[in-house]
């Protein structure tokens, strides 16, 4: 479960929109007369005027649920959470309206709140996105809802710019950084898909602070795109990658050396991962191999 909250200044433009939609269902209201449109407008206008001064009293916020929980989401249910969140909210107090939708393939409905309450106070909206993203959390687990990872249930084609190519660029790093050992060979995939990398750096240093990936003339600043894209945080995956592939190779060397002569292994390998080196090379690399094992024997004498 997620929530959207705009904030509005006209409640006729706000209803229009959340009714006229087809196949648009009231679901429920509280304090206002649910006739028709033009009863429920008429409502919410005359309760703002407690407070005339107040240029933005339409709070329009939409829950938006998982279509994987669209099975157990009756009208009745989306009724009871909306109640629920409204309250955690502070809106438990004031005109309301809730109005599902049909339009999109997961579940949602929109809410036309009045921001003056029934006291004729306005209703605080600080900290609002942060508390709103706490009690959607929270009703998600109580219910137990299908809790998304991250962006993987973003409906990209719906999507305007600049939001559509940071998408685009945040699944290119989710492919693109497992597959890579350093940042050399991360730049070359991402410029192959249209991505272009430049970095920060600190004063006139060359210590790097950030990283900046740019597509379709849009800059995004990598932890924009995604927390887990920071230059930090894409710094040590790739070392990590770097040291795992390292760990492999290592690892298949050393139990293929259970079988077979360590000096026929080192050669076959080297031959095999470093096609480049010539054979004094290898002569040298199996002299040091020799060399470290017989100190390792000489290290276990009492």
């Amino acid at each position: 479960m997620m929530a959207k909250i705009v904030q509005g200044s006209g409640f006729r433009g706000t209803v229009n929109y959340v009714m006229d939609k087809k196949d648009a269902r009231l679901l429920a209201g509280n304090g206002v007369l649910l006739n028709d449109k033009e009863s429920i407008i008429k409502s919410f206008i005359t309760q703002s005027k407690m407070k005339p001064n107040i240029s933005k009293p339409v709070a329009h916020i939409s829950l938006n649920f998982s279509e994987q929980d669209k099975s157990c989401l009756t009208d009745k249910f989306m009724v009871g959470i909306a109640n629920e969140y409204l309250e955690k909210m502070g809106y438990g107090d004031t005109q309301y309206i809730a109005v599902r939708h049909f339009d999109t393939k997961h579940p949602h409905l929109h809410l036309v709140i009045n921001r003056i309450g029934n006291n004729g106070n306005r209703i605080s909206d600080k900290n609002e996105k942060l508390r709103s993203t706490k009690v959607c959390k929270e009703l998600t687990e109580k219910y137990e809802l299908y809790l998304a990872k991250g962006k993987e249930k973003v409906n990209e084609h719906r999507l305007r710019e600049p939001d559509k190519t940071k998408y685009e660029i945040y699944n290119i790093l989710k492919d693109a950084i497992p597959n890579c050992k350093n940042w050399r060979e991360l730049i070359v995939q991402l410029h192959r898909q249209g991505v272009k990398v430049d970095f920060k750096y600190k004063g006139k240093t060359k210590e790097v602070q950030g990283v900046i990936f740019s597509k379709n003339n849009l800059i995004f600043n990598g932890s924009k795109v995604d927390r887990q894209f920071s230059f930090s945080k894409i710094n040590y995956q790739l070392n990590n990658n770097n040291y795992q592939s390292i760990v492999k190779t290592e690892q298949a060397f050393w139990q293929s050396n259970k079988t077979q002569s360590a000096q026929n292994i080192l050669g076959g390998w080297l031959a095999n991962t470093y096609p480049q080196y010539n054979e004094d090379i290898a002569e040298q690399k199996r002299e040091e191999f020799n060399r470290r094992k017989r100190k390792k024997r000489k290290g276990y004498r009492m």
